[in-house]
């Protein structure tokens, strides 16, 4: 039995071999501080299980879906509207069994083998991925501290013109955990349109944004709906992660095409899923933004805390992440990553499995509680790691 050649491109997840690190670590009997997958250790709200198990104690509940409800495609329109004042119509919204699985499979419904689709550097490795199955070329763009990790347009223009066929935009980024000004967006569309180019933005974490600063919908820049689709997820805000339930929104005809294809493969997120995820969209926003607060303070004991102790790490200016270069006396992220696990118990993720411009580079996920990260640093400050040399 032969697997299809693609598989040799789809090397073994960097998340399952931190993990069996991790595992020998803990049989060795020493803690691990494991800030390595960005998977949300609070619970959801009491009204959204509430939702979701009054509902599956109905039998009919248990038929195939076939299609989104009524009420939850009314829900996402007033979420948006509510949330970022963008209206709706119906046939710009589908669900999806996540950001991840839309991401993965929008292209299938969109490239051609040997389109050309732009994916930020450093960037979430699912943007790649997707294009990779539908057969499509993948292009990287650079995100630099020199440009406020924003890409360069002129650049892309100069070196792709109208070329390229889509490009896959996220603020805030996984995993750099920077944002990008409204004024990013206005100069995008635009853009997208004089190149005829379509954008997806991967709006995972608006709702985890950090100092004051807006979280946006893309679709809330004029004229974006010509060029843009949106992915909109219930995993990060409202800690939905394992029921697997966002949305593709924007363009109806993007969207009418993604749903053909789906229509196809599958038969409708399970009900009692739906019904939880119209009691988050339409519950009250408490939760989510007592969240965020936490997020923050987690936020500033790691960053704060691992730079008085000589290992600047900036703040994240969003996402429940932080990012940082390695220390000075370490080259290679991976080896420092598996020396700080094996020295302090610390589990962190190598930038370089994120991109080219991820190397020498960490990923932090604020997963444990403010406490628990105090000893993670604590425990850094006295393993003497940073000393070296």
């Amino acid at each position: 039995m032969q697997a299809a050649k693609r598989m040799k491109a789809l090397e073994s997840g960097i998340f399952q071999m931190l993990n069996d690190k991790k595992n020998e670590v803990e049989k060795q009997g020493k803690k691990v501080y494991n800030l390595s997958v960005g998977t949300p250790d609070f619970e959801p709200a009491p009204h959204i299980i509430e939702a979701l198990v009054e509902a599956a104690k109905k039998p009919e509940n248990y038929k195939y879906a076939l299609a989104d409800l009524p009420e939850l495609t009314e829900a996402v329109q007033s979420r948006f509207k509510y949330r970022y004042g963008v209206t709706l119509e119906k046939d710009e919204i589908m669900s999806v069994y996540g950001s991840q699985e839309g991401i993965s499979h929008v292209g299938l419904s969109m490239f051609d083998e040997g389109d050309i689709v732009l994916v930020p550097d450093p960037g979430y490795p699912i943007f790649a991925i997707g294009p990779f199955l539908a057969g499509a070329k993948t292009a990287t763009y650079d995100l630099v501290p020199e440009k406020d990790y924003l890409p360069d347009l002129k650049e892309i223009e100069e070196k792709y013109g109208n070329k390229a066929k889509c490009m896959i935009v996220s603020y805030p980024l996984n995993p750099i955990c920077k944002c990008a000004p409204k004024s990013f967006y206005e100069e995008l569309i635009p853009w997208a349109k004089k190149n005829d180019i379509l954008i997806i933005h991967d709006n995972a974490y608006s709702d985890i944004i950090y100092d004051g600063r807006e979280g946006i919908s893309i679709l809330s820049i004029p004229g974006a709906k010509e060029v843009c689709v949106e992915f909109y997820s219930l995993s990060k805000s409202f800690n939905y992660t394992g029921a697997r339930m966002g949305f593709m929104v924007g363009n109806k005809e993007v969207v009418a095409n993604f749903k053909k294809l789906r229509s196809q493969i599958d038969y409708g997120t399970f009900l009692p899923v739906q019904y939880g995820a119209i009691a988050a969209l339409t519950g009250p926003d408490d939760m989510v933004k007592e969240q965020c607060k936490k997020y923050e303070e987690r936020r500033n004991a790691l960053c704060d805390g691992l730079t008085a102790i000589g290992w600047k790490v900036p703040r994240s200016e969003g996402t429940m992440f932080a990012w940082a270069k390695i220390p000075e006396g370490f080259s290679d992220d991976m080896e420092f990553v598996m020396e700080l696990l094996k020295e302090t118990g610390v589990l962190c993720t190598p930038g370089s499995s994120f991109g080219e411009k991820g190397k020498g580079y960490v990923r932090f996920a604020l997963t444990l509680p403010v406490e628990t990260i105090e000893a993670a640093v604590k425990a850094i400050a006295e393993s003497g790691i940073l000393a070296k040399k």
